[in-house]
């Protein structure tokens, strides 16, 4: 069975790189290269259709997910003609989901119906805290009533597709604290909220110069807490930090989770494509795409290929990756679907899934499908940990 298609499109670009923030972005220009760049997705995309059709059947794209970085930066008429391009390229579904990551700022509202009018479906705003020291703290250079004038600008333009990011574990935050970002989150309504804990990656300048940081026990009842309030209010929690209203999942996300086929064009952008035979799969290949900006428009201006890395991923590899998207699902996948996403049998997963029930992280009464428990969902490294064959 050949799997569901998505694309990703990263844009680089920020005001100001974050210090918590370990993605592939940058501080930007003073002037965009709103052209130069669309050139570069385009002829990223061509290479990677083509490499498509040798692989695999063309299927209409789910989704598209405009991710970075900031990409707001970007005008509306870049985003209608970016999207337009990738109609011109590729079969799009009827229903296709594409999503805009936006970071909210007076300048957001009056672009917002020109966005939609492009053809963006589903808002997602870093919104991270409604607390101005917080949002000090994170270096985010937006202030809480940018968030809430942003989600209210969105729902009065027509969009009912919003997702809000929101952040729990902040330097000197209080439970009380964890609690009324929550709660003002919820008076906005969101039809999504990604929810999760600060962490401190590697190479960044929290992770150089740790901030004062709740400690761990806080920071659990933080999380426990505000999975109780969204709960509450009708927001169920389907993968470990995503939680929705009902039909409002990220389709996108959920192709990833479920190990679904993507296109990745721009910088550092990542792919993985199914070698298709008989129906069957036969072979799974990771792309990755120049990270640095100026690299990725060197090699489109120079006709060199913008893939930095290509490698087919082993039994061992697929194993561990299939786990370590699906397990994140809360009500888990079924067990075939391991069989027509990797071509692998189920037995390859018999000695995985007995250590992981055996230790109570993964459910051994859900018969033929690949669930965690709850206390696999909050040690999902030590879950993987069954999975990694290599």
């Amino acid at each position: 069975m050949t799997p569901p298609l998505a694309l990703y499109i990263h844009l680089p670009w920020c005001r100001r790189k974050c210090p918590y923030c370990d993605f592939n972005s940058y501080p930007a220009p003073a002037a965009i290269p709103e052209a130069r760049y669309l050139a570069a997705l385009f002829a990223d995309l061509d290479a990677d259709c083509a490499f498509l059709i040798n692989h695999r059947p063309l299927s209409p794209l789910q989704s598209i997910f405009i991710g970075g970085g900031t990409p707001n930066l970007f005008s509306p008429a870049a985003i209608a003609q970016l999207l337009n391009g990738i109609r011109q390229r590729l079969p799009c579904s009827a229903a296709i989901e594409i999503t805009l990551e936006m970071n909210p700022g007076a300048s957001v509202m009056a672009q917002l119906p020109a966005y939609l009018a492009a053809g963006v479906t589903r808002l997602s705003f870093g919104g991270q805290s409604f607390s101005i020291r917080s949002l000090k703290q994170l270096g985010r250079i937006h202030r809480p009533r940018h968030v809430l004038a942003a989600v209210r600008a969105a729902q009065a333009a027509g969009c009912r597709q919003i997702n809000v990011d929101l952040m729990y574990g902040l330097p000197l935050q209080t439970l009380a604290a964890a609690r009324a970002d929550v709660e003002r989150l919820l008076d906005l309504s969101p039809s999504h909220v990604s929810y999760y804990q600060l962490t401190l990656e590697p190479n960044t300048p929290f992770a150089q110069s740790p901030p004062p940081l709740p400690a761990a026990d806080v920071s659990a009842d933080m999380g426990e807490q505000g999975q109780q309030l969204l709960a509450a209010a009708g927001l169920q929690r389907y993968e470990i930090s995503a939680y929705s209203r009902k039909e409002a999942q990220c389709r996108h996300n959920l192709n990833y989770w479920t190990f679904g086929d993507y296109l990745g064009i721009g910088a550092g952008a990542h792919g993985k494509l199914s070698t298709v035979s008989g129906g069957q799969v036969a072979r799974v290949i990771r792309l990755a795409k120049w990270p640095q900006p100026t690299a990725y428009l060197a090699a489109h201006q120079s006709g060199h290929s913008q893939i930095a890395h290509q490698r087919e991923l082993s039994a061992a590899d697929l194993t561990l990756e299939f786990a370590l998207n699906a397990l994140r699902l809360t009500a888990g996948v079924d067990v075939t679907l391991f069989q027509q996403r990797t071509g692998l049998a189920a037995e390859h997963l018999s000695a995985a899934r007995a250590g992981a029930q055996a230790a109570g992280l993964l459910d051994g009464g859900a018969a033929g499908r690949l669930v965690a428990t709850a206390r696999g969902l909050e040690c999902l490294n030590d879950l993987l940990q069954h999975f990694d064959l290599s």
